[in-house]
C-alpha cells in the first residue's frame, strides 16, 4: 500500500478532496493510505507552541526545529523508509518526472510549513527534499500537499481505468501539452468538431492530435518545446563549452 504521511497544523484538511472520485475510491480500496499527523501534538510546553520569533528579527514566526523534528521522527520510523519532502516556494518545481518517481516508491512523508517557514536546521538535519508546486506563495503547504498527492495517487496501479490516458495527457511520456478534446453534439453554437475526428481514420486522427499538441506546446510553453526538440540541451551544451573556453 502506497503510504502518505502529512505533517501539518491542520490535519482535518486531509484527505479532503482526495477522499472523492478516483483517489477516494483508491483510498477505500486500500491502494493507498493517507495519514495526517498534527505537528502540534509534539509540542512540549503547556501552550503547545510550535513556533517562535525569527533570529535576527523580522516579521512573522518560524516553526521550531525541535517540534518539527519530533513530528518527523514519529512519521519516519513507521513502516518502510519513505522520502521526506518539505513543500516550499523555494523548492524544486514539481513536474511529472518527479511525480512518476514518487508514485513508483513506497510513499512519501510531507512537511507542510506555516507562518514564515521552518527552521533551516531541521531541513538540513533530516535531509528534506524541498519541492514547490509553482512560483507563488500560499498560506501553508497543505494545498501543495494535496496537489502533489493527487498527481501521485492517480498513477498508482489500479487507480486509473485506462493506462494510456496517463501517457497521452499533458506532461505525459511525450513531454507535450495535451491536444484539444471534443464530444457530441457535433455542432454547438456554430462551432463544429474537426472533421478528421469524425473520419474513422485512426492514423489521421493520431497525426492531427500530434500536430495540435506540438502547436499548443510551441505557442504556450516554449520551455517545454525546447526540451522536447532538444534545443534546450544544445543551448546548455554550447553555454558549457563557452564557459570552459
Amino acid at each position: 500500500m502506497w503510504h502518505a504521511s502529512i505533517l501539518t497544523l491542520f490535519p482535518e484538511m486531509f484527505p479532503g478532496p482526495l477522499g472523492l472520485s478516483l483517489a477516494g475510491k483508491a483510498l477505500r480500496d486500500k491502494i493507498w493510505r493517507c495519514d495526517a499527523r498534527d505537528i502540534r501534538a509534539h509540542a512540549t510546553d503547556r501552550h503547545r507552541s510550535v513556533d517562535d520569533t525569527p533570529c535576527g528579527g523580522g516579521a512573522g514566526m518560524v516553526m521550531r526545529p525541535d517540534v518539527v523534528d519530533a513530528a518527523m521522527d514519529a512519521a519516519l520510523t513507521e513502516g518502510v523508509p519513505r522520502p521526506a519532502l518539505f513543500l516550499t516556494p523555494r523548492g524544486r518545481l514539481l513536474d511529472q518526472a518527479l511525480v512518476r518517481e514518487l508514485s513508483a516508491g513506497p510513499g512519501v512523508v510531507l512537511l507542510c510549513g506555516r507562518f514564515e517557514g521552518v527552521d533551516q536546521r531541521v531541513i538540513e538535519a533530516r535531509g528534506l527534499r524541498e519541492v514547490s508546486i509553482g512560483d507563488y506563495v500560499l498560506s501553508g503547504g497543505e494545498v501543495a500537499a494535496l496537489a502533489l498527492l493527487d498527481a501521485c495517487v492517480r498513477l498508482l496501479p489500479g487507480v486509473m481505468g485506462a493506462a494510456e490516458s496517463a501517457e497521452e495527457e499533458s506532461h505525459g511520456a511525450s513531454a507535450l501539452l495535451e491536444y484539444p478534446h471534443y464530444t457530441r453534439p457535433v455542432e454547438w453554437q456554430g462551432r463544429s468538431v474537426p472533421p478528421v475526428l469524425l473520419s474513422g481514420h485512426h492514423a489521421e486522427v493520431a497525426r492531427w492530435r500530434r500536430a495540435e499538441a506540438e502547436k499548443i506546446t510551441r505557442e504556450r510553453r516554449p520551455d517545454l518545446w525546447a526540451r522536447h526538440t532538444g534545443t534546450e540541451t544544445s543551448a546548455r551544451a554550447i553555454a558549457g563549452q563557452t564557459a570552459a573556453a
